[in-house]
């Protein structure tokens, strides 16, 4: 996934995270009281979980021997509740390509939490806004290809991973009518978009109203390290046209986890970004510490409850039981009002912020 650098000054709304609605469990939950929120038709869980590493060799060091950790991860994510899951058709580097569908796919048939309920997990994929994708009847067919992968026969939520609105909006309009063309069709229970700016974002809400299609979610980048003035401008359209947002990245592909520093990076490509931006990190990373410390709980915990606080529903990718395990611990329980203040304070006061997706839009 490429980026570009993004200068946007960072603003910040207090945002209702009220909006749940809470139903009884059969037996007290492990880590976190069982709530679901709406998101269009569906009924999700507050956080679901991101499977881009699951077949990326080149980012995330993926190797074929993590399956039997991964499908255990995915279990534990069950059995305390998680049902949503998000993956791409793109997903995967190589030979690898869609390996991250069929992972879902496969752990999907044979999970022993699920038994037979396969239908209550909430599989959202993205599809690729390839330059050969020009008619809706190919966008029709990348779908049936992903529902092949993850062998279910209707997704929860189908999303157009970019807009080609920049660079091809002929093929723009072509790929909403082959969203439109999936749900009504009956392949999707949902639609939704992802990387799109909030004059876009409200141009295919309203083109989809037109065709008697709700567009129920919006899937950008947006945590502690990336929720400038774009960014929010996204989440104000998100509730006055009653769309959910998707916060992908919610630890900043791992800078606000407290794992990293400038003489402790990771390997691969991702050293490169953060040897730019952590430097200037200092006052936001000292802030999550400071909370974690204050909460037990860990600063990965803090910066996802900060984005459940802000009313999105955040998708940290999972690679292990630990990862699982640790996110889990960012629900059922909240941030106060003087917390998240503190946590906006610092991130204006750290100089660098997240770089941008290049394919988000205005």
């Amino acid at each position: 996934m490429a980026f570009t650098l993004s200068t946007t000054t960072k603003t910040f709304t207090n945002i209702n995270c009220s909006n749940t609605t809470s139903f009884k469990p059969l037996k007290l939950p492990l880590f976190w009281p069982w709530q679901k929120v709406k998101m269009g038709p569906l009924s999700v869980s507050p956080m679901g979980f991101g499977t881009w590493a699951w077949g990326n060799q080149l980012l995330w060091g993926y190797q074929t021997s993590m399956d039997d950790q991964l499908q255990q991860a995915f279990e534990l994510a069950l059995e305390n509740g998680i049902n949503l899951f998000d993956t791409a058709d793109s997903y995967g580097t190589g030979r690898l390509n869609g390996q991250s569908e069929r992972l879902l796919g496969q752990f999907i048939k044979q999970s022993q939490v699920l038994k037979g309920k396969q239908n209550e997990v909430v599989i959202a994929t993205k599809f690729a806004a390839y330059p050969w994708r020009l008619t809706s009847g190919q966008f029709v067919n990348a779908c049936r290809a992903s529902l092949d992968r993850l062998q279910i026969d209707q997704l929860g939520i189908g999303q157009l991973h970019w807009s080609t609105a920049n660079y091809a909006p002929l093929q723009e309009l072509a790929l909403w009518d082959g969203l439109v063309a999936m749900y009504e069709k009956g392949l999707v229970r949902a639609v939704g978009v992802s990387n799109y700016g909030p004059q876009q974002l409200v141009k295919i809400h309203d083109y989809l109203k037109t065709r008697g299609v709700p567009l129920c979610s919006a899937q950008v980048q947006f945590s502690l390290l990336s929720c400038g003035k774009e960014q929010q401008e996204i989440k104000n359209v998100c509730d006055e046209l009653g769309i959910r947002l998707i916060s992908y990245s919610p630890l900043g592909l791992g800078m606000l986890t407290g794992k990293y520093s400038s003489s402790k990076l990771p390997t691969g490509p991702r050293s490169l970004l953060f040897r730019q931006i952590l430097p200037g990190l200092e006052p936001l990373l000292v802030a999550l510490r400071e909370i974690a410390e204050k909460r037990g709980k860990t600063m990965p915990q803090v910066a996802i409850n900060w984005c459940i606080c802000k009313g999105t529903v955040p998708i940290p990718g999972i690679k292990s039981v630990r990862h699982v395990e640790d996110n889990l611990g960012a629900m059922g329980w909240r941030l106060t009002n003087d917390e998240q203040f503190q946590l906006e304070y610092a991130a204006q006061e750290s100089p660098r912020s997240m770089i941008q997706n290049i394919f988000q839009t205005r």
